[in-house]
């Protein structure tokens, strides 16, 4: 009976609260869309273990995986709340609800090459992001994944600034999404993530932009099996916590977290960039994608900086931007 009831006080609490002690032990439970397979899960893994490792008191993690606890607009708001998902990694767009200036890490053609993008995000860049990320939207970043390169993805090939003109294509729900498709011709529209499938298949949208370890995971090359290759996103895909649950933690906690996070990221950054391709050429050698060559992509570049200009100018980031440009 006693164990029992022991039981029961520590469910209750893992239901109830971010951050429970069930005989002193710490538990933080976190979400991700996707199974172990993923780099993401792989990257949440990881600071999981190295969390643990670095930390003298006793901490568990309770990870739902495969959309267990929804997608990641859900998420957001459990963070911001402080219950159900205390850590996850997250799309910049998806936290603009709260924080306008945040998509702008993530925004299409920011970085150069993998070489820039991985000397932006070991460097504290993004420092004034993260801020008012922590101020206006009560989350933590505590580490920084990502690493895969978006292509389009549609029912029908898309090869060239012709074939862009008008195509009716999903994207995330940050405005400068939108704008950066809108200038390059598309015709972008914000779509939930968990819709996508069944808006390309009834017709709804003709393609949308993804990497490709998301298109592999969800099976999305059975309604977009045409990929182009724009490259024109190498993303970032933020760790974080809940400020309400970091904050209720102690400070050696909070260290061994920041430190996880850190170099989970690294971690994940690796894992991440360097399958990218690999996954690439599993599908087209599985006949489930057929790549194709995008001609236009230096008109695309010409046609989105002033785009990304304004949009730097309007958040007061112009010298962020330029920063990062300059690294």
């Amino acid at each position: 009976m006693f164990n029992f009831t022991l039981k029961t006080m520590a469910v209750s609490a893992i239901l109830l609260g971010g951050v429970t002690t069930a005989q002193a032990e710490v538990t933080l439970r976190g979400a991700s869309m996707f199974d172990e397979d993923h780099s993401f899960t792989k990257t949440l893994r990881e600071f999981e273990r190295m969390v643990a490792e670095n930390y003298n008191g006793e901490v568990a993690f309770d990870l739902r995986l495969n959309g267990e606890l929804g997608v990641e607009s859900d998420y957001v708001t459990y963070l911001n709340q402080g219950v159900a998902v205390d850590y996850t990694i997250l799309a910049p767009s998806n936290m603009a609800v709260f924080s306008e200036s945040i998509p702008l890490m993530d925004m299409p053609f920011l970085f150069r090459d993998l070489d820039h993008w991985n000397a932006v995000l070991s460097s504290d860049a993004f420092a004034p992001l993260e801020a008012d990320l922590r101020e206006s939207a009560g989350i933590v970043i505590v580490g920084y994944h990502g690493g895969g390169v978006r292509n389009l993805a549609s029912a029908e090939p898309i090869t060239n600034m012709e074939e862009l003109a008008d195509h009716r294509m999903r994207v995330m729900g940050a405005p400068i999404q939108a704008k950066t498709f809108d200038a390059v011709g598309a015709a972008p529209s914000a779509i939930a993530y968990n819709e996508v499938y069944n808006a390309i298949q009834t017709g709804v949208i003709a393609g949308f932009e993804n990497e490709a370890a998301s298109i592999q995971n969800l099976k999305f090359y059975e309604v977009a099996p045409h990929i182009s290759l724009t490259q024109h996103t190498i993303t970032v895909r933020p760790i974080v916590m809940s400020a309400k649950t970091f904050d209720g933690l102690d400070a050696d906690l909070q260290a061994a977290i920041m430190n996880a996070g850190a170099a989970a990221g690294a971690f994940g950054r690796a894992l991440e960039s360097g399958a990218d391709g690999k996954i690439l050429q599993e599908m087209a050698d599985a006949g489930q994608i057929e790549i194709h060559a995008f001609d236009g992509r230096d008109k695309m570049l010409e046609l989105v900086q002033p785009v990304q200009d304004a949009y730097a100018a309007e958040l007061g980031a112009t010298e962020l931007l330029e920063n990062v440009r300059g690294m």
